[in-house]
C-alpha cells in the first residue's frame, strides 16, 4: 500500500522529534566561539616579577639593516645580537653583579628557544627573559601585548631552596618588557589585546620609535609606558638594566628615564641630551 506523501513527511517529522527527545531534546547548544577571548584573570605572585620578551635579531625575517651573519641569525641565541652577544640580555645579565641566574630552560614553547630566570641579589625581584626565534617576531609582539593586558601565563618552577619556588608569567608580571626590532613597522596586528583587569602593570619597549608604533596597542592593554623610544636606537640590555635598577629602588618614572638615557649615552657616546630625547616615559 502506498503511503500518501503528506503522511510520510509527518511520520518522518515525528521520528526526528522523538530522536531529539531521546538525546536531551530542545534546541541544540551553539558551538563555542573559538575566537572568543577568555576572561580568566592572572594570578598574583608573592614577589615582584619582570617578564622580558626578546625577539632575536634576524637578517632574513625582519625588516632590519643587516648585521653580521652570526649576530643576525634568528635561530641561534648563543651569538644573537639581542641575546648572546656582549650587550644581549643573556650575556649582560649573567655578568651583572646585581643579578643571579637561578634557572634555565631550553625550548619551553615552540616559538621560544631559551628562557632564563634571574633573581636580584639584594631584593626579592625575579626577572624572566624569553628568547623568541627571529621569524616569530609577530608572536613575540602579540605575547608581549597580551601580557601587558593581563592575560594569564605559565607557572614555572625555579628549583631553589629559597622562596619563591614558583612564579607565574605574562599577566602576572609587574613589569613587561619588549626588546628587539620594532615589528609594527613591518606588519599590523589584526586585533590587539584588551585590558582584562585593574592591576597597574608597567611596560618597557626598547625598539625603534616604539612610542609612535606601539602607542595605540599599548593603550588598549591598560598598561602604562615606563620607558619607550622616539627614534631609531640600539635595543641593548644595558638600558633595560639601568631602568630596572631604578624601578627596584622605587624611583620616579622621570628618574628612571634619566637612568636609561645616561646608560645609553655611556655606551653609545651620543650625548646625554640626545639620549634624553630618544627615550620617553608616560603618554
Amino acid at each position: 500500500m502506498r503511503v500518501p506523501l503528506f503522511l510520510l513527511c509527518l511520520l518522518i517529522g515525528i521520528s526526528l522529534a522523538a530522536c531529539a527527545t531521546s538525546q536531551g531534546g530542545g534546541a541544540r547548544p551553539k558551538p563555542a566561539n573559538p575566537n572568543a577571548e577568555s576572561t580568566e584573570l592572572a594570578t598574583r605572585n608573592s614577589v615582584p616579577v619582570i617578564h622580558v620578551f626578546v625577539a632575536l635579531c634576524d637578517n632574513i625575517n625582519q625588516g632590519i639593516v643587516p648585521v653580521s651573519a652570526s649576530l643576525g641569525n634568528g635561530d641561534n641565541p648563543a651569538t644573537n645580537l639581542y641575546w648572546g652577544a656582549a650587550f644581549g640580555v643573556k650575556t649582560f645579565f649573567k655578568k651583572n653583579k646585581n643579578w643571579e641566574l637561578v634557572a634555565e630552560f631550553q625550548h619551553p614553547q615552540p616559538a621560544i628557544m631559551e628562557r632564563l630566570v634571574f633573581k636580584h641579589r639584594t631584593s626579592d625581584v625575579i626577572l624572566v627573559a624569553d628568547a623568541y626565534r627571529g621569524k616569530e617576531i609577530r608572536q613575540t609582539t602579540l605575547d608581549f601585548l597580551e601580557a601587558a593586558s593581563g592575560k594569564p601565563g605559565e607557572e614555572i618552577s625555579i628549583k631553589r631552596t629559597t622562596s619563591p619556588e614558583k612564579v607565574s608569567l605574562a599577566g602576572s608580571a609587574d613589569v613587561v618588557a619588549y626588546i628587539g626590532h620594532d615589528g609594527l613597522m613591518d606588519f599590523t596586528l589584526t586585533t590587539t589585546p584588551k585590558k582584562r583587569d585593574d592591576l597597574k602593570r608597567q611596560a618597557i619597549i626598547l625598539a625603534c620609535a616604539s612610542k609612535q608604533y606601539f602607542s595605540s596597542a599599548l593603550k588598549d592593554t591598560g598598561a602604562s609606558p615606563l620607558l619607550w623610544t622616539t627614534n631609531l636606537m640600539a635595543p641593548e640590555a644595558y638600558v633595560l638594566s639601568a631602568a630596572l635598577d631604578g624601578w627596584i629602588k622605587h624611583e620616579t618614572d622621570e628618574q628612571i628615564h634619566l637612568r636609561a638615557a645616561q646608560a645609553y649615552h655611556s655606551y653609545q657616546k651620543c650625548g646625554l641630551k640626545s639620549a634624553m630625547n630618544l627615550f620617553a616615559t608616560g603618554w
